[in-house]
């Protein structure tokens, strides 16, 4: 017999909650290690820093959600990706343009983030949870800003980068 399509929307969502749980545990790692590195560059870190404390906020609306669903997040996920995002991370150590590839991460990281809230907003519609669909849009917003700022900063980024290798000194953090 079939699963009924209701089953089936359930079943999607709430593995779709649990795995932007677990992205956002991600996303915390790979804010850490950049804001334990970065030094020359305080406007970065003012914004990461920022951002860190929305991916908090998230991750409170996730357990929210997924409580009243009875449901809960995916400690194996939560833990995987959280030591996959501090290993993603700590590649770009060695890199004389750190800076620039974290940069260049947290925009792809961003957009997968929005795509994956879009998904996750769109399946909540489907399961006609109006309270839900907002709490998940309140996040796309948020990453939708955070993706913005990160592809607008790009350019000074790039340019403060090279005056600092110009003077000499050390540009990669």
């Amino acid at each position: 017999m079939a699963a009924q399509p209701n089953h089936t929307l359930r079943t999607v969502f709430v593995t779709g909650l649990q795995n932007a749980h677990a992205v956002e545990h991600q996303a915390l790692s790979l804010l850490d290690r950049q804001l334990d590195r970065l030094v020359r560059y305080p406007e970065i870190a003012d914004r990461l820093r920022s951002h860190r404390v929305e991916t908090e906020d998230q991750i409170r609306r996730l357990d929210d959600i997924l409580g009243s669903l009875g449901e809960r997040s995916s400690t194996f996920k939560d833990l995987a990706l959280g030591f996959m995002g501090n290993i993603a991370a700590l590649t770009h150590v060695p890199a004389a343009d750190e800076v620039l590839k974290n940069q260049f991460v947290n925009a792809a990281f961003e957009n997968f983030e929005i795509a994956s809230y879009t998904s996750l907003v769109a399946l909540a519609e489907a399961s006609d949870l109006p309270t839900t669909a907002a709490l998940l849009n309140e996040t796309l917003k948020e990453e939708i800003a955070m993706a913005a700022w990160v592809q607008d900063s790009v350019p000074a980024l790039t340019r403060k980068y090279v005056d600092l290798r110009a003077g000499g000194g050390s540009a990669s953090r």
